[in-house]
């Protein structure tokens, strides 16, 4: 018996489509992170890209649980001193929702340069429309 090890070159990439209107924010976005690394493929390999690309809608309606509105806070470094900045995930969720729901994601994928490759695939809109009807999306249901 021989292992067969795939290449991002012979793996076959999909768009999917995700809808996360109401969707817990931590549960819908290890999913994506699931489908971006391509572990629901039965050809995944740790090693390489083997994921689809997803695309987001609806990030402004995205749900958190408990107390995370007020509690949970996002930090960032400007670099200089006393550039540390704040913001809880209500006013990022207020403000820009896309991001919230990109850092989920991306805390979940591999750290280094195959975990930003694979981040590249990853497309977050605010509302309901987005530019990639002509890659004619899958739809994804989280509920399943």
């Amino acid at each position: 018996m021989t292992t067969v090890s795939f290449t991002p070159e012979t793996v076959d990439r999909d768009w999917i489509l995700v809808d996360v209107e109401g969707k817990a924010l931590g549960r819908a976005a290890s999913r994506i992170a699931a489908i971006l690394r391509g572990k629901h493929k039965p050809q995944f390999t740790p090693h390489a890209d083997c994921g689809d690309f997803v695309i987001v809608i609806n990030a402004d309606k995205i749900r958190l649980t408990g107390k995370k509105l007020d509690k949970k806070i996002y930090y960032r470094h400007s670099g200089y001193f006393g550039g540390l900045k704040q913001k809880t995930a209500g006013e990022m969720l207020a403000e820009t929702p896309e991001r919230l729901v990109e850092l989920a994601i991306k805390g979940m994928l591999p750290k280094g340069p195959l975990g930003r490759r694979m981040f590249r695939k990853l497309n977050v809109y605010a509302g309901a429309d987005h530019p990639h009807q002509a890659q004619e999306p899958k739809i994804l249901d989280l509920n399943s």
